[in-house]
């Protein structure tokens, strides 16, 4: 887990007396929050005249005003204390105070005299939200808040409240572990469905009993993460990290997205590289199979879109031979990544009819010996081509041979939509020196058509990222104003 800048807790202040000190509309916010916390507020108002807001607040009976200063009030079993100080030197008093008596402190707007800080807060009671920027910037905190309210269904209250009171008499009929899981991921489906109806209790007990009476067996999803950027995950994707008891992920996951998964979730690499050491398809299929017999629920976490080149297709079928229930979430495949990053329509109506997505190489790691290069040479067609770093020669020798135009505009890039992409513009005669300066350390993904060229796809586009190249090839300039 990456460090954090602050622990998030949340504390639990009903009845709990809290001090706050000063008379000023700051003061009476923080002393708003706390009251609607439970908390019981005593206001030190310092001989100062108390804001329109404070009193409202007393005549209201959320808060206790009293005249005295702080420093005479009464500090004994505290559980917060905060100041709305007008200088320096009263809040460095205020925090040795509060120090010397165990309390945790706040002043208003002074953070280096706080232990402890607020954050913004979206309220759906029970459900609470507080978003900390460590006091960085405060306004992008309050910026997350507006979009986590829009997520957030008011309803989610009421679904909260229920929860609530039936949790007792789930945990009496489900254990804990997969089943139980399993309801409140239908319980959490239904809390964004809308308000809850008047039987909506009378369900979810009935829903509690089917899952308590049906046999327990595990299941498979199969989860495209995309190229890599965590922001190209769909929700449903995030849904299944979120459930799930074991991840079983390929080497080209990022680290960001593996964050993002269940805490409790068991992760394990089950990696396949070209020309390096790798987990055989036969034992990852025996992994899920032996995993979700057991009960848990299991997700392949499969780089790009677990249908294209994925090898879903066997593990799919190893899974329903053996009575294992077993579903799919698409990812952003590389094609597409590429294609939005470059700004690039890879079916331009003035350039291509069609695309294709053609592998590079074959279960033994060289060029498939059965590919119809005829159609892959037509001009009118944007091929893009997987694992194609090692065979990037032969295939461009094979589709000059067919008669595609050696400038024909060429696309490499590897690591596609991270921070530490590479790309290559030429033409496909240079394909093999744009191999060499990408290289082979990881995954390349490059694309031959008409689409590619600069006219099309435009100048600022592909140059965007720095590690593009400009290097002439083969005589041929490498970045040609072609147009279609």
């Amino acid at each position: 887990m990456e460090e954090l800048a602050v622990l998030p807790l949340f504390f639990r202040l009903k009845g709990r007396p809290v001090l706050v000190a000063g008379a000023s509309e700051a003061a009476a916010w923080k002393a708003e929050l706390l009251a609607a916390a439970g908390a019981d507020v005593t206001v030190c108002l310092g001989g100062e005249k108390a804001c329109d807001e404070l009193l409202a607040l007393e005549k209201a009976g959320r808060v206790r005003l009293q005249a005295v200063n702080w420093q005479v009030a009464e500090w004994r079993d505290l559980s917060l204390a905060l100041a709305d100080c007008d200088d320096d030197a009263e809040a460095e008093a205020f925090a040795a105070r509060a120090r010397a008596e165990g309390v945790p402190f706040n002043v208003i707007d002074k953070p280096a005299f706080c232990s402890f800080q607020f954050g913004s807060i979206v309220n759906r009671s029970p459900v609470v939200v507080g978003i900390s920027t460590d006091g960085a910037a405060p306004i992008l905190g309050q910026a997350i808040r507006r979009r986590i309210e829009t997520l957030l269904p008011k309803a989610l209250a009421e679904w909260a409240g229920l929860a609530a009171s039936l949790r007792e008499a789930i945990g009496a009929q489900l254990k804990p572990g997969g089943a139980r899981r399993t309801f409140w991921e239908h319980f959490v489906d239904l809390s964004f469905s809308g308000r809850p109806e008047e039987d909506a209790a009378e369900r979810l007990m009935t829903r509690v009993t089917q899952i308590a009476t049906a046999p327990q067996t595990g299941s498979v999803t199969l989860v495209g993460a995309g190229p890599g950027d965590p922001e190209l995950l769909t929700l449903k994707a995030m849904r299944a990290l979120q459930s799930a008891d074991v991840i079983l992920f390929d080497d080209l996951i990022s680290p960001e997205i593996l964050e993002l998964a269940r805490r409790e979730a068991k992760r394990m690499l089950v990696g396949k590289r070209g020309g390096r050491t790798s987990c055989r398809q036969e034992d990852i299929n025996r992994m899920m199979l032996d995993l979700a017999r057991t009960g848990k629920r299991v997700v392949r976490l499969k780089s790009g879109d677990p249908s294209v080149f994925g090898r879903s297709g066997e593990e799919i079928a190893a899974l329903r031979q053996a009575g294992i229930p077993v579903s799919v979430i698409p990812g952003v495949t590389a094609a597409s990544a590429l294609a939005a990053g470059t700004t690039t329509s890879l079916t331009h109506r003035d350039c291509a009819q069609s695309v294709r997505f053609v592998t590079g190489h074959s279960k033994k790691g060289a060029l498939p010996d059965d590919l119809d290069w005829r159609a892959i040479a037509d001009p009118t067609t944007t091929t893009m081509f997987y694992m194609g770093g090692r065979t990037a020669g032969e295939i461009s020798a094979r589709l000059i041979a067919e008669g595609l135009s050696p400038e024909t505009p060429v696309l490499i890039a590897s690591n596609i939509s991270r921070a530490d992409e590479k790309r290559w513009h030429g033409t496909l005669a240079g394909l093999s020196e744009g191999m060499k300066e990408i290289g082979h350390d990881n995954p390349v993904l490059f694309g031959v058509g008409r689409v590619f060229s600069r006219k099309m796809a435009g100048k600022e586009a592909i140059d965007e990222t720095q590690a593009v190249f400009h290097k002439p090839v083969h005589g041929v300039q490498a970045l040609p104003a072609l147009s279609c």
